[in-house]
């Protein structure tokens, strides 16, 4: 059966209309959230033994909840509401395999985002004058595009020094993509895109309100649209507002809260590490607060590349009291607040449990959210997966076209953990 992006919606929004209590509610300290309390959950949470919490970080409390006992009802409805929401339909395309000189400089899971994008696009690029490529980056995509479709591409950047990189790098490789590749610097979030009704506009991982821009601009220029999105969060107010009529607004940290996956290998590291590295940065701001900081949960790292807490909690102290001009952490200090952190986080990580889950869920409102703004311009659209979880996460594909039959096909449902 079809994926029905209304009904779909409509889910979504019954779903976390009555959770936005939760999904609003971070946690960032031992205490019990009152969302939990006023539920009930507590007991539940707290009786989970060590392994069934590694299991459902894993795999999520939506997909483990199944198989646990004495999950109470409403959690448990909750869960499996989550659980048919994670099943999205599979894009049916073929990646384009690129030559290595195509992907120099590429990373291996960037150059399987790019393929596959590439093999995704035949219909809609044929259909196209210009393909135009928001939030381009180094290049990579533009180029690849221009040679594969034959097409004119234009890049939109903000940042002045990438333009510049990827400009010299189309030039120089003019010969081997005849059709011209231009690169602009535009800040999309606060100028206008000015994109025709011939473009197919493209946002690999535009982030944010570049998105919400994106969407805007493509349903009022009549331009086919491909979105991959990401980092939802990252945007200037406090709040997202809807772009459908019928949309939830959604605040900055709900937002953030998209970004959290279960899975057991991560993109970067296994779930056991990626715990120990959150552990060490509530470590951290204990510390900093201790020392009288006032420190917002999140803000502890800034400034610090926060694959450094792998590191340790020793390392990042130093650092991030160095940055603000303090004296070094001593052992006392240090074990204090591990030893705190170690108690703290182990309720933490339980409580964290049933909002972490409702992550996809708000992921899927922001996207579902976009899908319903351009149907109501006008647009047919697609939502599908676009890469398997092992590449990115993020991996939620918007196609978007005034002509249905230029849309990319997709496959049956798939489970969500493949």
């Amino acid at each position: 059966m079809d994926f029905d992006v209304e009904r779909a919606f409509e889910q979504v929004q019954s779903t976390l209309s009555p959770a936005l209590d939760i999904v609003a509610g971070r946690v960032d300290s031992a205490e019990l959230p009152a969302w939990c309390e006023k539920r009930g959950w507590s007991e539940f949470l707290l009786g989970l033994s060590e392994p069934d919490l590694e299991r459902c970080e894993a795999e999520g409390l939506a997909f483990a909840a199944s198989a646990l006992p004495a999950v109470p009802d409403s959690l448990s409805e909750l869960a499996a509401r989550v659980r048919a929401l994670s099943r999205l339909p599979a894009l049916d395309a073929e990646p384009v395999p690129g030559q290595g000189e195509d992907y120099r400089g590429v990373s291996s899971r960037k150059r399987e985002q790019l393929s596959s994008l590439l093999g995704a696009l035949p219909k809609l690029a044929a259909a196209a004058e210009r393909i135009v490529d928001v939030g381009a980056g180094s290049g990579h995509f533009s180029r690849l595009a221009a040679s594969h479709f034959s097409r004119v591409v234009l890049g939109l950047e903000r940042d002045p020094e990438r333009v510049k990189n990827a400009s010299a790098r189309a030039l120089a490789e003019r010969r081997a993509a005849p059709f011209a590749v231009q690169f602009t610097v535009i800040d999309a979030g606060r100028e206008p895109l000015l994109l025709r009704p011939d473009d197919l506009a493209i946002g690999l991982h535009a982030c944010g309100e570049l998105g919400d821009a994106l969407i805007q601009a493509v349903a009022e220029s009549g331009a086919d649209l491909a979105l991959i999105s990401c980092c939802l969060q990252k945007i200037r107010a406090p709040v997202r507002p809807a772009l459908s009529k019928r949309g939830l607004p959604l605040s900055r940290e709900t937002l953030g809260l998209s970004n959290l996956t279960s899975q057991t290998q991560g993109v970067e590291a296994p779930i056991q590490l990626t715990m120990q590295a959150r552990q060490t940065r509530y470590a951290l701001r204990r510390l900093l607060v201790a020392r009288g900081l006032d420190i917002s949960p999140g803000a502890e790292m800034r400034g610090i590349n926060r694959r450094r807490a792998h590191a340790g909690l020793q390392d990042v102290a130093n650092r991030a009291l160095a940055q603000r001009g303090l004296k070094a952490a001593t052992f006392a200090e240090l074990g204090e607040h591990e030893q705190e952190a170690v108690r703290d986080f182990a309720l933490m990580r339980r409580w964290s449990l049933p909002r972490n889950m409702l992550g996809r869920t708000v992921e899927l409102s922001v996207v579902l959210d976009r899908a319903m703004r351009l149907r109501e311009a006008g647009y047919s659209v697609c939502v599908a997966t676009l890469f398997e979880r092992s590449v990115t996460p993020r991996n939620i594909a918007l196609f978007a076209s005034r002509d249905a039959a230029r849309l990319p096909r997709v496959q049956a449902t798939r489970d969500p953990l493949l």
